[in-house]
């Protein structure tokens, strides 16, 4: 059975550190208190869903677009704390999609 490559679980596990060490999403949650998202297990399930829905990678595994995920994960958490905060671009069904 396939397993995430080690390129996958490198970039999961990173996020999830940056996450818990609220250091997730810099410049754009730089100063925001996002700790509100640990109360919430479907807010930060969405925030894991969002990560991972949009993480890209080739056909060896590699991790294509790491940054791009996470900030896009990030635009999730800051709107979530900061309902007036605008999502540019907006999220796309696929990209919220809880499978």
């Amino acid at each position: 059975m396939p397993k995430a490559s080690p390129s996958v679980r490198h970039a999961v596990r990173l996020f999830s550190f940056w996450l818990a060490n609220r250091t997730v999403g810099l410049p754009l949650l730089d100063g925001v208190d996002y700790s509100a998202i640990f109360e919430e297990p479907s807010a930060l399930e969405q925030a894991y869903a969002i990560f991972m829905n949009v993480l890209e990678f080739d056909d060896a595994g590699i991790v294509q677009n790491a940054r791009h995920a996470e900030r896009r994960a990030a635009q999730f958490i800051r709107r979530y704390v900061e309902p007036s905060y605008i999502v540019e671009p907006p999220f796309e069904d696929w990209e919220v999609e809880l499978h």
